[in-house]
């Protein structure tokens, strides 16, 4: 039988699908690029925020009504935050964010029985659901080293969805990442829903990095993202003499403003976070620090939004992601006076302009200078890449993919 999967949202679901598409693939079932020509479709679901909410039930009402033959599986946050609203779509099997390691289990159940299957758990005390690959959709593969999270920031609804913090085995990152790296893959970047708790029986992220770094073939490992309260000492020193970490930080500040930070339920204010960062810097002169802002929280005055803009500009980011906020009801924002959409908007799109503004001035520093640009993908004869902080480099040729090259940037 032929399966089709398609992914929304974060990192740890690009993840989590490619796992399912292995363990489908390992088990006798076919990979279709086409939905049209699939049995079955996997979809895997996000709930970050309302319109990703609204995207993912749209999608899934629409491949229902025109695949109505088809084995339909809907997995993931949005199942977990919607239970009962997905429980009314005819879907076949239907997952929260656990079992999903089940997936072929759960496939060969259904056609042998016809018996429509579903859970959902509230529990937030859970295991990590181990989830091994041996080699990934991308260039660049992505290991799921930490689920959950215990932050509860105000505007969040993930910590209710994804339950606490939890690591995997040590030794299973160490065996997973050799196997990659046997498979030609040259950059790792380690993912989770709060990367920088990871701790397995006291061994924590940068030993998890230091260890990585050892092994023969492995060029470059790369966070997802991480916050600015867990780079601490032990990790300063790891960025000071580790030549295999990536110059490239995304540390989301999410406002730049100590009034909003701390309705937002933050764990430090703008002095800790611009001394990090000073501190970063004096490290790694040349690295890219990007960021993820929310705009329009409640509460957040022009006053404060100006704040949140001048900070973004001294902070120097190479690029900005900017997100309105977006109500999650069961957050301790959901009962707060939302800011209107006119004002959200507005400082949305000044937010933007920044951003381009910063990204160009980053970007302009590297002019006719030597990078090293890891190959990923070839389009209309041009070779894509991107280098250690995260330049996008397009090649006038066509070179060999998940290679190293040393060009002159343009």
């Amino acid at each position: 039988m032929k399966f089709y999967v398609e992914t929304f949202g974060c990192k740890v679901n690009t993840y989590e699908s490619n796992f399912m598409k292995q363990s489908l693939l390992a088990n006798g079932f076919l990979f279709s690029n086409e939905m049209s020509s699939a049995d079955i479709i996997i979809i895997n679901t996000c709930t970050v925020t309302n319109t990703a909410d609204s995207k993912c039930k749209k999608y899934v009402r629409r491949v229902r009504r025109e695949n109505p033959n088809s084995i339909l599986v809907v997995v993931g946050c949005s199942v977990q935050n919607n239970f009962e609203e997905y429980s009314n779509m005819n879907i076949d099997i239907l997952l929260g964010n656990r079992n999903k390691s089940q997936i072929v289990e759960l496939l060969n159940n259904y056609i042998n029985t016809k018996e429509k299957y579903s859970f959902v758990t509230n529990n937030r005390d859970l295991d990590f659901e181990n989830m091994d690959i041996n080699t990934f959709d991308h260039t660049r593969a992505y290991i799921k080293i930490q689920d959950g999270c215990d932050n509860f920031c105000a505007y969040c609804i993930i910590p209710f969805m994804r339950g606490k913090c939890r690591s995997k085995n040590f030794n299973l990152v160490i065996e997973e990442a050799n196997r990659l790296v046997c498979n030609k893959h040259k950059e790792i970047v380690l993912t989770g829903i709060h990367t920088g708790s990871y701790n397995d029986n006291g061994k924590d992220l940068v030993d998890l990095i230091n260890e990585l770094s050892k092994i023969d073939g492995l060029e470059r490992i790369r966070l997802s993202s991480v916050e600015i309260t867990e780079l601490n000492e032990k990790f300063m020193q790891m960025l000071k003499v580790n030549q295999k970490f990536c110059s490239h930080l995304h540390i989301p500040i999410q406002a730049g403003s100590n009034e909003v930070l701390k309705l937002m339920n933050r764990k430090y204010d703008l002095n800790y976070f611009f001394d990090k960062v000073e501190e970063i810097k004096s490290i790694r002169p040349d690295i890219s620090i990007t960021t993820d802002i929310i705009v329009g929280f409640p509460g957040e005055t022009e006053e404060m939004f100006n704040t949140t803009y001048e900070s973004a500009k001294r902070v120097g980011f190479s690029k900005i992601h900017v997100f309105p906020y977006s109500k999650r009801n069961g957050t301790v924002a959901s009962r707060m006076k939302e800011v209107s959409s006119i004002e959200k908007t507005n400082r949305i799109h000044k937010l933007l302009e920044l951003s381009n503004i910063l990204e160009k001035e980053y970007n302009s520093k590297f002019l006719d200078k030597k990078v090293e640009v890891l190959v990923e993908e070839i389009k209309n004869g041009h070779s894509i890449g991107h280098t250690s902080n995260f330049l996008k480099v397009e090649i006038p040729e066509v070179l060999e993919t998940n290679k190293i090259y040393e060009v002159i940037y343009k």
